[in-house]
């Protein structure tokens, strides 16, 4: 299935149904009054959180959701139908924001939480309603009111406790493969992932957290480059970032290097992200030639008050520490 994370709408509730302008005329009733009905009441267009919707796919080509209209009034005093509401399905953590102003209306960050986003108008008032001892023969009613239209933007945002951030080719998509039932495409060339992938990490029997495959970043993200910075929104829920740094591809860089270089990324894109506790972690240790040059970076990691641990994804060797340490900021967090 397609993975779709944004979207822009349009929505429109449904009209109220106008009141009816009618009057009695019955058999030995010689002077029947007014007797017009009000319209019914326009549907409400609602979203609902739900865990059975993984993509705002299907939004991306229905992109006009219209309730519908309430009834019209009709004589011996009969109130239109009011209309079903429309709701909407949406992945669990779909944030709702208003196209025109991009005011943030809603974050639907539970399953089954809903939320009104376009009221239906009232159903206009029959002629019967306007009858008074001065005025027994009132010949109007009311029309339906409009109901509310909005441009909406949908930005989806996984819920993930563990966000896989680095290079592209670091090896993250084979880490989130050796520790989840993920998989995700894994291939000897960058930016093979172009969506992000949860993958649910088991531990002591029968504890769990999700953990999140973030499409890799580069320098100049923030600016469009690469893939640019357009994933991130997926970690910015998460407890803990696990930084993945590769130090085997050609020309050779230093471990400290790509660690500031993504740091800077997550600065531009939003300040706060650099705040996140995270785990940092030297992958493909499996190479003679990575396995010698790990020592020097963990000794400069840790003048600068950071451990760096050391793994092989491929081999799974230092996988267990680094989920132990997770597990242990997911645990605090929670």
């Amino acid at each position: 299935m397609k993975f779709v994370d944004e979207v822009k709408i349009y929505i429109r509730a449904g009209h109220g149904g106008s009141g009816c302008v009618s009057f009695r005329r019955e058999k030995f009733v010689p002077k029947g009054g007014p007797d017009g009905g009000d319209g019914g009441k326009g549907g409400d267009v609602i979203f609902r959180a739900t865990e059975s919707h993984h993509t705002l796919l299907d939004l991306k080509y229905k992109q006009h959701q219209n309730a519908k209209n309430g009834g019209h009034g009709s004589g011996n005093n009969r109130t239109g139908k009011s209309a079903e509401d429309l709701v909407i399905p949406v992945p669990v953590g779909t944030v709702i924001k208003n196209f025109e102003t991009g005011e943030e209306m809603a974050d639907l960050s539970e399953k089954d939480q809903t939320f009104i986003a376009a009221r239906g108008g009232i159903g206009g008032k029959g002629n019967a309603h306007f009858k008074t001892s001065t005025h027994q023969t009132p010949r109007f009613a009311q029309e339906g009111m409009e109901g509310a239209e909005f441009t909406l933007k949908l930005e989806l945002k996984l819920l993930a406790d563990v966000g896989i951030i680095g290079f592209p080719n670091a090896g993250k998509s084979t880490f989130i493969s050796r520790v989840s039932a993920a998989r995700p495409k894994i291939a000897d060339y960058p930016f093979t992932t172009l969506t992000p992938h949860l993958g649910v990490v088991q531990y002591s029997g029968t504890k769990s957290f999700v953990i999140a495959d973030i499409p890799g970043l580069i320098s100049g993200a923030h600016e469009g480059l690469g893939m640019g910075d357009k994933f991130l929104k997926h970690v910015e829920r998460t407890s803990v970032l696990l930084h993945i740094i590769d130090i085997s591809v050609e020309p050779h860089t230093s471990a400290w290097s790509n660690f500031t270089a993504i740091n800077q990324e997550l600065e531009r894109y939003k300040p706060e992200m650099t705040a996140k506790p995270q785990v940092v972690a030297l992958n493909k240790i499996d190479l003679p030639d990575v396995k010698e040059r790990a020592k020097k970076e963990v000794v400069l990691f840790k003048k600068k008050g950071i451990i760096l641990h050391l793994f092989s994804a491929v081999t799974g060797e230092g996988l267990k520490e680094i989920l132990n340490k997770l597990i242990t900021i997911v645990n605090q967090s929670g």
